[in-house]
């Protein structure tokens, strides 16, 4: 008997749940998962117009890791959070899993978000007055699922990284790697198809981090994800298989040795 992934089961029970989801089309498949075109963040300020972009592209294919690397200030976060559908562009298109997220209303992005995107923040925003497996559970809550099977997926996907043991564990019991894999946990209970990593272990010591960025990358090919990291890290950025440098408005190809070499 085959024995159904964390993400089967979740994608399964979403499918069946969710009437917003659409099964991608033949054409979706074989398209890049992201199409950015001619972009445009423009703030306005007491001091004038604070310009982050200003006609960005940003292509990237199914199953690509792409790291984002850049000094602070230059808008990394807010071009994840525009990604994601958590910020609207200027100007320009966001096509991302074959929809334009530039034109959703605020009701739209919040059920694209629920069905396309997992999203890791550098802190885990755990919520602390909740065990571990009831944090993984809140995004299959939100959506209306019930608490029973809820709890079961949200216990599969702690199994799948490695804190099936900690599981009633509230976050103030668990250490900043194990807070943070359950935060990637709960970023994928939902089984999006693109994941977004903001920093995800920039709040983490060097051993703690080359663990978690080693899960990120077994999660990343074990559930067939698209994923941008945006890290300070290069030597993380490195093992992702693109890196682009985000700076003066424009996303420029880094070189890496491991890259360099066919990584």
């Amino acid at each position: 008997m085959t024995q159904n992934t964390p993400a089967a089961a979740s994608q399964a029970s979403r499918t069946a749940r969710d009437p917003e989801l659409r099964a991608p089309s033949q054409a979706g498949r074989n398209s890049p998962l992201v199409q950015v075109q001619n972009l445009s963040k423009v703030y306005r300020t007491a001091r004038g117009a604070l310009t982050l972009f200003e006609g960005l592209d940003l292509q990237i294919e199914l199953g690509e890791m792409v790291a984002i690397v850049g000094q602070s200030g230059a808008g990394k976060s807010t071009l994840l959070h525009i990604l994601g559908a958590l910020d609207a562009p200027s100007s320009g298109t966001v096509y991302c899993a074959s929809t334009n997220v530039a034109t959703l209303s605020s009701r739209q992005a919040a059920a694209f978000r629920n069905r396309e995107i997992g999203y890791v923040w550098q802190f885990h925003y755990l919520l602390p007055e909740f065990t571990a497996q009831e944090n993984v559970a809140m995004p299959l809550l939100a959506r209306g699922m019930g608490r029973a099977e809820a709890m079961v997926l949200a216990a599969n996907w702690l199994r799948e990284v490695d804190l099936e043991d900690r599981a009633t564990h509230r976050p103030g019991e668990l250490s900043g790697g194990e807070q943070q894999r359950v935060a990637l946990a709960r970023a994928l209970v939902n089984s999006p198809r693109l994941l977004l990593a903001d920093e995800p272990t920039g709040d983490l010591d060097g051993t703690t981090a080359g663990r978690v960025f080693e899960l990120i990358q077994r999660l990343h090919s074990n559930h067939g994800l698209t994923s941008v990291l945006v890290t300070h890290n290069l030597d993380l950025a490195a093992r992702c298989s693109r890196t682009l440098r985000l700076e003066n408005g424009r996303l420029t190809p880094v070189a890496t040795p491991a890259q360099g070499a066919g990584n």
